[in-house]
Order: C-alpha cells, then sequence, then structure tokens
C-alpha cells in the first residue's frame, strides 16, 4: 500500500479499532468495579497493537498524539455532538469554569495596538495588592515579551497564571515610565452570578452565567440578600447560559418548587432511571416568578426552565431554548486526558425530552442556532413545526408543552439582527469600539469615578452625544462610516457605548443594569409581573 493511500486509510483502521475497543472495554466496565478507565484489561487492546506495529516496522516517523487524537475525533464524531474527547491541554480550562475558580495574579486584559492592557483588577486580589492599576500596559512576564502582534491572548493567558503562591515578575509601562512589579499569584474566583439588583422595589433581578459549583451558593446569596429588601417579584435571567452542573440546578428549582415535586428524571441504555425530587422548604415558593432564555440557555438552564414551566410555577419568556437533552459522564484516562461522553437522557417533569434531532451530523446542528438567530424567530408554531406531535399537559393548568426542540418560551420575543447595518456589524466585531471605549474610558475616568452605581450614571450621564461624535471620528480612522446608521440603530449603538462604560466602573453587574433598563425582554417581563 502506498503512504498516501496509507494516510487516507489509516485514520479510518484507526477510528474502527477505537469503537471496537469502546465496545468490549464498556462490557468490561459492566463487570467491574472500577469507573476510573476504559482501557483495564492486561493485555493490549487492538488499538494499542496497531499503534505499536505502526512505532515499531512503519517507514516515516509519526506523530502519534496527532494521529491517536485524529482517530479520536473521527470517533467521537458518529456519536452526539456533546459527547467529545477532552485532551490534556484544554482539560484545566474546562475544569476551572466548572469549579468556579483558578490560579492567577486577578486581572483582565485585552490587546490594544498589539500590547496587553490592563482593563480590569480584581478588588483585593493578587495583582491589586501588588498596585497593578488599569491602564498598565504589560510588555514582559518573566523576563519573556508578550508584546506585538504574534502574540496571542492565549499565549499571554498561559503565561500570567500559574500556581497559587508562585511570583509573576512583570514589566508594565504606566504613564510611558517602565516598572517592575511582582506580583504573587492566587486563586481567582470565577462568579456564576453576573449581575444582581432591584429592578423596581418590589422586583428582584438575578443574571445566572453558568451553573458552576459556586452557582447555588451565589444564587442563594443574593436572592437572601434581595429578599431581606422586600421582593415579592423575582426576574431570573438565564439568557446565555450553556448550562454546567444539572445539581446545582437542582438545587436552584427546589427553592422555587414545594413539597417534594419532581424536578427532573435521567435514564439511558446503561443508567438506570433516576430521580430528582425536592427536599427542603424553598426560599421562594410563593412569589411571582420570570425566567429569561434565549437560544444559548441550554442543559443545566432548561433543566431549570423546564421544571418551572411543567409545574406552572414560572413564565418562560424570551426565545427557544437550545435543545439539549443529553446528561455527560467525565471519564479520566490514563494519560491525563478526559472523556466527556452521553450516559443518559434528561427528562423534565411531565415526561419530555428537549433533545434536538442530530441525525444530520454535527454541523448541521450546531448550524441550526445560528439560522434562528439570522431569521428572527418569532412565531411559535413556526419554531415548533417540526414537532408538533410531540405535546405535553403541564402539572398544574393543563397547559400544552413541547418537546424534542428545546424549552419554548410562554410569551416569544424575536430578535431582529438583519437590520443591522454592515457597518455597526464591523465596528463591533473587528474590536474598533471596545478600542474605544477603553481609550475614552481612560480619558474620563475621574469623571465617571465619581458616580456611585451603575443606576445613577445611566440615568444622569450627560455626554453620550458628545461620546457618539468622538466616536464617528474614531470609527473613520478604521475606515468604517457610521454617520448614515438609522435613528433606531444609533440609540441601541449609544445605549451600548454607555452599558460598555459602566462595565469598566462596575464589571458586569453595571454592563447588565444599564443595558436592561432598554431591554425589550426585560419591559417584557416587568409588564407581565404587573398583570
Amino acid at each position: 500500500m502506498s503512504n498516501k493511500k496509507l494516510q487516507v486509510w489509516l485514520p479510518l483502521i484507526l477510528s474502527a479499532t477505537l469503537i471496537a475497543g469502546m465496545y468490549f472495554g464498556f462490557k468490561l466496565r459492566e463487570n467491574t468495579a472500577s469507573t476510573s478507565t476504559f482501557f483495564t484489561t492486561q493485555r493490549n487492546t487492538t488499538v494499542q497493537e496497531i499503534l505499536n506495529l505502526i512505532r515499531m516496522n512503519y517507514v516515516d516517523p509519526v506523530k502519534f498524539d496527532s494521529l491517536q487524537q485524529r482517530a479520536i475525533a473521527e470517533m467521537m464524531g458518529q456519536l452526539d455532538p456533546h459527547s467529545v474527547f477532552i485532551p490534556v491541554s484544554e482539560l484545566q480550562e474546562i475544569t476551572e469554569d466548572m469549579v468556579g475558580k483558578f490560579e492567577g495574579i486577578g486581572v483582565e486584559f485585552n490587546f490594544f495596538e498589539d500590547t496587553v492592557h490592563v482593563v480590569y483588577v480584581l478588588p483585593n486580589g493578587p495583582s491589586y495588592k501588588a498596585g497593578i492599576q488599569i491602564g498598565d500596559k504589560i510588555i514582559q512576564v518573566n523576563k519573556e515579551a508578550i508584546i506585538g502582534d504574534t502574540i496571542s491572548s492565549e499565549a499571554v493567558k498561559q503565561k500570567i497564571r500559574g500556581a497559587s503562591g508562585t511570583l509573576a515578575n512583570l514589566t508594565i509601562i504606566r504613564n510611558g515610565v517602565s516598572k517592575n512589579i511582582s506580583v504573587t499569584r492566587g486563586t481567582i474566583p470565577l462568579p456564576a452570578i453576573d449581575a444582581a439588583y432591584l429592578l423596581n422595589s418590589s422586583t428582584g433581578y438575578i443574571k445566572l452565567n453558568r451553573f458552576s459549583e459556586t452557582a447555588y451558593e451565589e444564587f442563594m446569596k443574593s436572592l437572601e440578600e434581595q429578599q431581606a429588601k422586600g421582593i415579592s417579584k423575582l426576574v431570573l435571567d438565564l439568557r446565555g447560559n450553556g448550562g454546567g452542573l444539572m445539581n446545582e440546578a437542582v438545587d436552584i428549582a427546589d427553592e422555587f418548587l414545594s413539597d417534594n415535586k419532581q424536578i427532573v428524571y435521567t435514564e439511558g441504555l446503561h443508567s438506570k432511571k433516576r430521580e430528582y425530587n425536592c427536599r427542603r422548604p424553598g426560599l421562594f415558593e410563593e412569589g411571582k416568578l420570570i425566567v429569561l432564555v434565549d437560544e444559548f440557555s441550554a442543559s443545566a438552564s432548561e433543566v431549570l426552565a423546564g421544571a418551572l414551566q411543567d409545574w406552572d410555577r414560572a413564565t418562560i419568556i424570551g426565545r427557544r431554548t437550545f435543545g439539549k437533552g443529553l446528561v455527560q459522564e467525565q471519564f479520566s484516562l490514563k494519560d491525563g486526558s478526559a472523556l466527556r461522553l452521553t450516559t443518559a437522557r434528561y427528562y423534565t417533569p411531565v415526561g419530555r425530552s428537549i433533545q434536538r434531532s442530530y441525525q444530520n451530523g454535527k454541523k448541521e446542528y450546531l448550524d441550526e442556532i445560528f439560522e434562528r438567530i439570522s431569521n428572527g424567530e418569532s412565531i411559535v408554531a413556526d419554531t415548533i413545526q417540526s414537532n408538533k406531535s410531540k405535546t405535553f399537559k403541564t402539572k398544574i393548568k393543563k397547559r400544552t408543552v413541547y418537546a424534542g426542540g428545546g424549552i419554548m418560551p410562554d410569551i416569544t420575543i424575536a430578535t431582529d439582527t438583519s437590520s443591522f447595518p454592515n457597518s455597526i456589524v464591523e465596528l463591533v466585531s473587528s474590536g474598533s469600539l471596545n478600542n474605544f471605549i477603553y481609550h475614552f474610558y481612560m480619558q474620563h475616568v475621574n469623571e465617571i469615578s465619581k458616580f456611585s452605581s451603575p443606576s445613577a450614571f445611566d440615568s444622569t450621564y450627560k455626554e453620550i452625544p458628545a461620546v457618539w461624535s468622538e466616536l464617528l471620528i474614531h470609527a473613520a480612522k478604521d475606515k468604517i462610516n457610521i454617520r448614515n446608521v438609522s435613528s433606531e440603530n444609533k440609540t441601541l449603538l449609544q445605549n451600548r457605548i454607555k452599558a460598555l462604560l459602566a462595565r469598566y466602573k462596575w464589571r458586569t453587574a453595571g454592563y447588565f443594569e444599564v443595558m436592561n433598563h432598554s431591554d425589550i425582554i426585560i419591559a417584557s417581563a416587568l409588564k407581565e409581573l404587573e398583570k
């Protein structure tokens, strides 16, 4: 067989043998107590035999790590879109997202003019204690240069992160002067709550960005603080929340549902049915509740929204959710990598699986989400046309709900991105807008710092017309013309500018508090709560 033919057929041969090896690994796993690895036999698998033969006999050098990963990727491509192989190089970051913390120096940075600029310093974090400030330009880490258009954000992240207690010796430029500052790395939290504040005197708002290990704890703290202020209504914002740990979603659902109501159950071919029910009195079993969702609300977000919808406990507002009804279990492999494998489906209390079809492959499965965004879903019948036969009735009010295509909101509000002109799309996607906002903020930081809260800034900051004039000049320098955008698009962009300025001062809490002021979905939620 020629080398070219071998290159074509070798990945397919390896894929087939890996599938065979996986099958026997599962059979072995069923008869043993070990769940830490798939390949627990004393004898080499067929895959290992082939690799050994290639290693000892093949005519040319072979990159075995690359070969194995290609074969594994081919094999995983034959399963569902959410079963994935996680290489060692990616495992740490994925684990950090789930745990809700990482080890580093406690700054957020961005590239402007090929230079790393500090755009946020965690209060009382390692960099804060060492004297790092917003606006500092980091040009070296441990005497290694991190400046220039060849340096990626990922490379910078790897250099500044490290084990807690170790030193990161930074060379920075501040006001044109070079300084050396040593920062002792520490543990940095990744908050699950983006924003929590009162929409009005009786209505709380909580924006949850992920279901990490700290999500329930953070949620309870926010809810308790708002209840102490006398709220009787709550808006829980799950838009953009791609999921995480199902147990965290179950615990949060328990705070809204009474008695021992079922929240979700899971079941699979090799996974016995397991029910998750309420276990304790909840903090918010009686107040009015709105849950906001969109096409990027997935997995654990859909578990929570589905349970509350099935029990008629909340009004779901927004757009149809992602449609991920599969449960993954993560298995550690001997080389430090991991396999995240779908082992069961989850079902809402009325028995519906909201998993979308993935029979036409992963690409079409993912593309369907972006097609929804581009066509602006607005009519319920249109969004569930292929799943009309999969209907269920809610537990209390016997309303019709649907399966097989995500969680359908009770009130659907479409987004129409088709109206945005190319100039605004280019302004945002090129990074030109972020560049402008950063430099404007640094020039006016003393003025903006005088505001005591995002709401005060939102209601009394009068400089947006002047900001707009400066943005027109900045955009023109980047050869982007936004002078002729419609008044509607101008208003939308001005609202975004104000929110981005607030983000530098108050982080995500400030951003969402300002953005929500002009958000039509928030307005719809408040209108619904008034009924």
